[in-house]
């Protein structure tokens, strides 16, 4: 079946709250909303983050777009190794973590649309699925202590099972944010982001000062650019140390297991390009004896339907993997329901991704 047509979106989408973190405080995020058109009138949904300018990047994706018109959406892996080099390797811009970015949007589109086509779901025309739910990690928000604490209490209410934490403001500043935190969940598991914000020096000393308070994991400490500081601080503490936003290539996912720079690896189709090429990462990492959690992003829905349909043909998934959609004021998926009930989700069998937006509100949110 031949692609026909492929539209461009931008999206504006307002977070439910302001969004704190290592790299400064976020209040609303832009995604570019993907609709790709079969020549029999079938669609298929994807979506691209935009980084650094949305604008520009809506215009990459149509120049990408213009490779895929004509050709058969059941070509989906040679057709993105075709945009790759046609787009990007031809002119020398040997960019894989910005070409994945836009590449994975257009991805989704594609398996979207072969799954409504085919009435089954992703999973099935990809060798099926390992486990019927996934489960996922309770993601706290607010700034401070107490705000933190307040939510995490309603997390430990509603039975959540592991607990997610951004630090890497100060030294004093975090140790307060654990420590009320930690009083208000008990024994559920709690994991910590630090998004880059230490030196190895530093995050060294972090680690050894957060170890009274049984922390499930510490996600990338260190600056991305640097495996060796990874592995350096994972060779000097006792809690253990995932490697994030250092995974955004296969080769990175190959490197970090080589230097076993981390104890798991968190990486989202965004970085690697695509479903596909997830199952590429996870089979890299699982001949190293590492499980995979599913990193996500400033998304929606859509990539969190294309995150679980990933998630559950993985044989190597962590149980608390991250999902975003929910951060956002507005939800533009009108079915399935895709809040985690007690950190788990089971999503029903659709074709493709399996999700319908709304329509009305995607129009309300175009930029």
């Amino acid at each position: 079946m031949k692609i026909k047509d492929i539209r461009i979106r931008p999206l504006t989408l307002p977070l439910a709250q302001p969004y704190h973190w290592t790299q400064g405080v976020r209040r609303a995020f832009h995604v570019n909303l993907i609709e790709m058109e079969l020549a029999d009138g079938t669609v298929g949904l994807g979506e691209a983050t935009v980084a650094p300018d949305q604008a520009a990047s809506v215009l990459i994706l149509k120049r990408l777009a213009q490779v895929l018109l004509g050709e058969s959406v059941f070509d989906a892996a040679v057709l993105r190794e075709r945009v790759l080099r046609e787009c990007y390797m031809a002119f020398g811009a040997n960019t894989q973590r910005a070409a994945n970015q836009m590449l994975s949007g257009l991805d989704f589109a594609m398996w979207d649309a072969m799954g409504k086509l085919s009435g089954r779901p992703v999973h099935d025309l990809l060798g099926g699925a390992q486990r019927r739910r996934v489960g996922y990690f309770f993601f706290l928000q607010g700034d401070t202590p107490e705000e933190l604490a307040r939510h995490a209490a309603r997390g430990a209410a509603a039975g959540e099972r592991v607990f997610y934490l951004k630090v890497g403001r100060n030294e004093a500043a975090d140790l307060e944010i654990v420590r009320a935190v930690r009083a208000e969940i008990g024994d559920a598991r709690l994991r910590l982001d630090a998004n880059e914000g230490w030196d190895p020096y530093r995050a060294i000393r972090m680690c050894r000062k957060f170890e009274p308070y049984d922390i499930d994991f510490i996600e990338q400490p260190t600056s991305s650019w640097s495996i060796e500081a990874l592995a350096h601080v994972r060779q000097s503490v006792g809690i253990p140390i995932v490697a994030d936003q250092a995974a955004f290539t296969l080769s990175d996912v190959y490197e970090i297991c080589r230097r076993r720079a981390a104890d798991m690896i968190c990486i989202g189709p965004r970085e690697v390009g695509g479903i596909q090429n997830m199952l590429k990462a996870a089979a890299v990492a699982e001949a190293a004896g590492l499980n995979i959690c599913i990193h996500s992003s400033f998304t929606t829905g859509i990539t969190t339907a294309a995150e679980h349909a990933i998630a559950r043909m993985i044989p190597n998934l962590d149980d608390g993997n991250q999902i975003m959609w929910q951060l956002a004021r507005d939800n533009i998926v009108a079915a399935p329901a895709l809040a985690p009930v007690e950190g788990w989700l089971d999503l029903p069998d659709a074709p493709g991704l399996g999700i319908t937006l709304d329509a009305g509100l995607v129009s309300g949110l175009e930029s």
